[in-house]
């Protein structure tokens, strides 16, 4: 049976704390597992979805975006994607009843932990303007709201039109024609806040912003470096594929603040000598300072530069431009500054070396630990500085990993999901569907919240996600949010943001990834782009939570018929019927998605082109790889403050929260932690177990500050501290973000602490 969902907050006061793990998975892995599925979906209902997570014939995990191989285990899921799947596919229920007995003022004292364990939501809800709770509505009722709001506007760039990771293709692909028939390119989305930095440094240096290798090339790779990046939480299946690397006879590198379990020791729960014993994967961990990953690759380069024959000369000489200019940079790299920069020794930097020049295939994979500090750009491309240099991309074993977090958010940016969009998109869509779409740039996230707060947008909608949560200066964006006209959130759960609303709000509920969906036309399926480039289909298969729910794609079809009317030419209602026809169309529009349909027919789906991969064709502005030549820079921290990354627990993925226990890192009970090294603890009088309140300090001298915050004695780099968002997101000040891709720097944030009584 499954359990009820708590009727109260748990206290948080006095989180318990005991050493960290020097290991992931294993049997203590399953066993939450099979806990955290059972108490939300009971036993059958365990079984019946967890055995389809990943199958070719099954549904897409909607945790992470990390590939699956041809071949896949009965249990192609890990203990994260099964605590994901478990909340979407939960027996627990929030109907009308239960906004009736819980006002708008209590939802938002609740915590996301508590919002999110009450269940899915099975109608329509609204909030009239001035009422101090939701109510029932139809969905007619529901989308004549939008449309009255929406076609009451200016201008059309007074809507913003919002995207989780979480929704399909063909859901995202409507989406973004329906707000371009409609006249705006506002069409902010997740990525802008995690992974935008990656897609400005890559489009610039190879032509294209995804990551170049596969499954198979980690496979055959001789190095793998894992940079800013902790899979054993955020990513855990990649344990699977370092495992299998390392038999192969690879070296793995691991570049982080952190020490993190998961590279310690990985217990693969699919055989049993591995949940007993695991296997170590770390061969070297360098500890560096937080952003000082610049600087590390930057004279990781000049010593490859120094050493003869090191560097792949006919690869550069063919390939690559702006060589020269790279090469003066990289030998003014000093020694003196990279260890200030790193905290790193130089036997270390130096046995780093030693494994680079005995590699002949090479991997760099990273995560938000590279891409959300002002300096991400150019950290990442000196990150394809140093592959290019030994010509470590477009070969087997070799290439960029961005390692993307939540399911399909490489996925929606292919399908447009782009407040920049390029004019041969643009001129596609139009060739395809006979309107004028917008040329000129929309807002990202950060400048939404901006149009939000001055009054120059009014009307928001999110098509999932948990936009207030997972944005910086939260007291900033919740007030920015509570300027809109309206608000609107297609959701399977509820979370914080349905209690930050505008003056009106709605709550759309929707199939998740887990439900059946039989529309006009039939049984439908979607589609999702995996990291790597893979596009696959995803069935669920389980009867939906309530009769009244849509799918995303109805959900657009529907908005755009009321909004749009008779004006539309665009077949709204075919769409809805069968999604096959919204391939059809993405087929003629999208490159590499000819013949979609066709090619979603095979089992385990299809590979996207990628030049730089395929053929060593850069499709950049030179029309070669690009090496770059930025100035080095790190963080300058003042004396008495320590420099803080936001990161996640293991009980959390992005910001829906699974439990209130972080096992690896030893924290049980409480998320309002602050990891402290020792001896910068002593030196600035934080006692393990006190409690002290983060103040964090910006060039604009307002005051941000996380109260209440228990100190905990961590072996962290010297001079940094590391804290749960999105408790610490109010610390991140909203124009503090990276140069070119306006990513929130929420890896840098420069703290003081101020000690409570």
């Amino acid at each position: 049976m499954a359990s009820k969902p708590p009727a109260g907050d748990p206290v948080q006061d006095a989180p318990q704390v005991v050493d960290p793990q020097r290991a992931a998975a294993g049997i203590h892995a399953i066993g939450h597992t099979l806990r955290i599925a059972q108490q939300q979906m009971g036993v059958l209902r365990t079984a019946q979805t967890l055995l389809k997570v990943n199958q070719k014939d099954g549904f897409d995990c909607p945790g992470c975006a990390w590939p699956e191989g041809d071949k896949r285990h009965a249990a192609e899921f890990c203990e994260n994607g099964a605590k994901a799947v478990a909340e979407e596919a939960t027996l627990r229920r929030v109907t009308p009843d239960f906004f009736a007995a819980h006002p708008l003022a209590d939802l938002a004292s609740r915590s996301g932990y508590w919002l999110g364990q009450q269940g899915r939501i099975t109608q329509p809800m609204y909030l009239p303007e001035g009422a101090d709770r939701y109510e029932a509505v139809t969905w007619e009722r529901a989308f004549a709201i939008i449309a009255q709001e929406l076609t009451a506007l200016a201008s059309p760039d007074e809507a913003l039109f919002y995207t989780s990771g979480r929704t399909s293709n063909e859901a995202a692909f409507l989406l973004q024609l329906f707000a371009r028939e409609f006249g705006t390119n506002n069409l902010p989305d997740c990525s802008n806040m995690c992974h935008e930095s990656s897609g400005s440094a890559l489009t610039e240096t190879i032509g294209i912003g995804k990551g170049s290798v596969s499954l198979e090339d980690l496979h055959q790779a001789d190095l793998i470096i894992v940079a800013g990046q902790n899979p054993g939480t955020n990513h855990p299946r990649m344990l699977s594929a370092l495992e299998q690397a390392k038999n192969a006879g690879a070296k793995i590198i691991s570049v982080n603040p952190l020490p993190e379990a998961g590279l310690e020791r990985f217990k693969n729960p699919q055989t049993p000598l591995g949940m007993l014993k695991g296997v170590a994967l770390n061969d070297l961990f360098l500890q560096i300072r937080i952003g000082g990953d610049q600087a590390l690759f930057r004279l990781l380069n000049k010593l490859i530069l120094q050493t003869p024959g090191a560097a792949d000369e006919e690869f550069v000489r063919e390939h690559t431009h702006g060589y020269e200019e790279f090469t003066a940079a990289a030998r003014a790299a000093d020694w003196d500054e990279t260890l200030a920069a790193t905290g790193l020794d130089r036997a270390a930097i130096e046995r780093a070396l030693a494994m680079i020049l005995a590699s002949e295939r090479t991997i760099v994979c990273w995560a938000m630990g590279l891409t959300q500090h002002k300096h991400a750009v150019p950290t990442i491309r000196e990150v394809v500085n140093f592959l290019l240099l030994r010509g470590n991309i477009g070969r087997p074993g070799a290439g960029v990993c961005p390692v993307r977090g939540h399911s399909n958010v490489q996925g929606d940016r292919t399908m447009g999901i782009f407040e920049r969009p390029s004019p041969a998109f643009l001129d596609a869509l139009e060739k395809e569907f006979g309107f004028a779409p917008p040329r000129h740039h929309g807002f990202d996230v950060v400048r939404s919240i901006r149009a939000l707060r001055d009054g120059e947008a009014k009307v928001f909608f999110a098509m999932g996600g948990n936009f207030v949560s997972a944005t910086p200066d939260t007291e900033v964006t919740e007030a920015a949010m509570r300027r809109a006209r309206l608000t609107v959130h297609v959701s399977t759960k509820l979370n914080r943001s349905h209690a930050v609303t505008g003056a009106r709000a709605l709550i759309l509920p929707t199939l998740g990834r887990t439900d059946k969906d039989v529309q006009a036309g039939g049984r439908q399926v979607v589609t999702v782009e995996d990291s790597m480039g893979m596009v696959h289909a995803s069935r669920g298969n389980l009867t939906p939570a309530s009769p009244h729910l849509l799918s995303e794609p109805a959900i657009v079809a529907r908005l755009a018929r009321a909004v749009l009317g008779p004006r539309s030419l665009t077949p709204w209602e075919d769409f809805e019927k069968d999604y096959g026809t919204i391939r059809d169309r993405i087929a003629r529009v999208v490159p590499g998605f000819e013949d979609f349909n066709a090619k979603i027919a095979r089992p385990g789906g299809f590979t996207l082109p990628h030049a730089p991969r395929d053929e060593r064709r850069f499709p950049t502005a030179t029309g070669k790889a690009n090496f770059t030549a930025a100035p080095v820079e790190f963080p300058k921290v003042p004396a008495g403050r320590l420099l803080l990354q936001t990161l996640r627990s293991h009980d959390q993925y992005n910001t829906t929260i699974y439990g209130l226990d972080d096992r690896y890192r030893g924290i049980k009970g409480g998320r309002r932690v602050v990891l402290v090294h020792p001896d910068d603890a002593r030196e600035l009088g934080l006692a393990d177990g006190s409690y002290t309140d983060l103040v964090s300090e910006w060039k604009d001298g307002v005051e941000r500050r996380a109260a209440g915050f228990r100190v905990v004695h961590y072996p962290t780099a010297r001079g940094c501290a590391a804290a749960y968002y999105p408790e610490t997101n109010v610390l991140v000040p909203l124009d503090s973000t990276a140069d070119t891709s306006n990513t929130p720097a929420s890896k840098s944030v420069i703290v003081r602490f101020e000690h409570g009584e």
